[in-house]
């Protein structure tokens, strides 16, 4: 945004009438899930006095994220996303349902409320890499970062709704009651998602598989340098901040002395927090910039943790956990929004997968880590040396600025059709591929420089091994070579190449010299006599 623009409205999203209803019904959706995992965690005491139940409860909502964030962004990317939600929608509402009926007949167990509790984390686990994946199809790129925060807003909303209503209707009307008006808000989200016509693209044999993906997937994530800068800033940020949420029941109970009614007034502070920070943020943005925004909330955040190790009043709790909820919507909208921004569709789902086993990793290894080290220093102390750790980190990190995300990741589709005596099966393969150049002695410098450059974005788009090597009877005869698993990968890599990756291999061919452009051949392994394929 150029300087002294107008900051857009923290609204401007909802402008657009396909965001709109589908936000909205997500909304009422998240309003159900917390509804239903309040009933659940309160039928739980009912039946059992045992503190390890109610563990386990909590458990088998949130153990399914580990288990399943990286292949549901597979299936997220290799499926049709509006499809695979609906099919979700449909197991969830099932999973309520069950769980009505159980009530309604008197017939809750406390195994048979884990075993649904953990199918219903399940489907979320399952349905969030695709939810967040469809938010670029839903606004044009200017509002993507604002759509992510109302999203988080409307988690917040959710979150300050849900449970309450929840209460309410499980104390008047009985847990049957709440279980079915969960299953009412998955036909509204998917009557939402059922509007949506969603251009699916042509079918023509390319379309990835599981295993294939998986891969593709992680070659990208290791080749990626500016998904690893947000995810070494997810670790860094959240792995610290747990602190403060691993030990906010004690500060709660034992610093500040209050009871069970304030410890929710705190978690709602936070929301609060969180509401007023998602208003405020775009203004905000436009002020300190991106990477301003990260430091100030690093900084505001560690402040808050330090605030409450500090007091013992219950009013300068609430403001702590106010301005905490103000700072931890800033970094969690500001993180997923760039890492959006820099992610191409075609793999969107798998990086926001790894993002969010990377967030709830650090969530929870830090949140462990901090328990111990409580143990040990007591809790006041515990929260200071939390508060340091963010101050410093935030400092350090502050010098590796964030990506931008500003880059054109449209497909560019210049590469011409490789050169083919007959039609290539799909399936074979590995598939060299060399680029040969000639290069002046005088530009070899700059042009290797532009080469390296250009290797990371054949690594993310489908290479597994890349090199140059030169003609020993002739310098200047320098090769690119790479290889990629099959043929289709390669046909898929042609897809892949952004706008922005095309301007990188713009810059390394300006070095070659001759009236021809450098000359493209692929290789395709040979089959033994056995039948099977030499080795790459």
């Amino acid at each position: 945004m150029a300087k002294g623009a107008a900051p857009p409205s923290t609204f401007a999203p909802l402008h657009h009438r396909l965001f709109a209803v589908i936000w909205a019904a997500t909304v009422l959706g998240n309003i159900g899930t917390f509804m239903r995992d309040v009933s659940s965690s309160w039928l739980v005491t009912d039946l059992s006095a045992s503190p390890a139940a109610v563990a386990m409860i909590q458990a088998a909502g949130t153990l399914p994220v580990f288990l399943f964030a990286i292949p549901a962004g597979v299936l997220s990317d290799i499926l049709d996303r509006r499809r695979f939600l609906i099919m979700i929608q449909i197991g969830l509402g099932l999973v309520s349902s069950s769980l009505a009926f159980l009530a309604w007949t008197g017939n809750v167990t406390v195994e048979g409320l884990i075993l649904l509790t953990f199918l219903g984390g399940t489907g979320a686990a399952l349905a969030t890499p695709a939810w967040q994946a469809i938010t670029p199809e839903l606004v044009p790129k200017a509002d993507i970062k604002g759509a992510v925060a109302l999203n988080s807003l409307g988690i917040n909303i959710a979150r300050s709704i849900g449970p309450a209503l929840g209460g309410f209707i499980l104390a008047g009307l009985g847990a049957a009651a709440v279980y079915g008006i969960d299953v009412l808000t998955y036909v509204i989200v998917s009557a939402a998602l059922l509007w949506w016509k969603r251009d699916a693209g042509a079918e023509d044999g390319l379309r990835e598989h599981f295993g294939g993906a998986l891969r593709a997937g992680i070659r990208y994530a290791r080749a990626s340098r500016s998904l690893h800068r947000i995810l070494w800033r997810t670790v860094l940020f959240f792995g610290s901040a747990s602190a403060v949420w691993a030990l906010l029941p004690l500060v709660a109970r034992q610093e500040i002395g209050g009871g069970p009614g304030f410890y929710g007034l705190m978690l709602g502070s936070v929301g609060a927090g969180a509401i007023c920070g998602a208003l405020v943020m775009p203004r905000a943005r436009v002020r300190l910039g991106q990477d301003g925004l990260v430091l100030a909330a690093t900084l505001i955040t560690a402040g808050a943790t330090i605030l409450l190790a500090l007091t013992d009043f219950e009013a300068v709790g609430l403001i702590a956990t106010f301005v905490l909820g103000i700072a931890w919507i800033t970094m969690l909208t500001t993180l997923n929004g760039t890492m959006q921004a820099i992610l191409p569709n075609w793999i969107r789902g798998r990086g926001l997968a790894i993002y969010l086993t990377v967030f709830n990793g650090a969530m929870a290894a830090g949140s462990l880590g901090w328990g111990f080290v409580a143990q040990e220093i007591g809790t006041d102390t515990t929260l200071l040396v939390a508060g340091a750790v963010l101050v410093l980190s935030g400092i350090l990190a502050h010098r590796a600025p964030l990506p931008s995300g500003e880059g054109d990741l449209t497909p560019s589709l210049h590469w011409p059709e490789p050169a083919m005596a007959e039609p290539v099966a799909h399936d074979r393969g590995p598939v060299l591929i060399m680029i040969t150049y000639r290069v002046r002695q005088d530009d070899r410098p700059a042009f290797l420089t532009a080469l390296h450059r250009l290797s990371e974005e054949r690594r993310r788009d489908g290479a597994y091994a890349w090199g140059i090597s030169e003609n020993a009877a002739d310098p200047e005869h320098i090769v690119e070579w790479f290889f990629v698993e099959s043929w289709a990968e390669h046909m898929r890599q042609h897809r892949r190449v952004s706008k922005s990756d095309a301007d990188i291999q713009a810059e390394a061919r300006r070095f070659h010299q001759g009236p021809d452009a450098p000359l493209v051949q692929h290789f395709l392994a040979v089959d033994r006599p056995g039948g099977k394929p030499t080795a790459a």
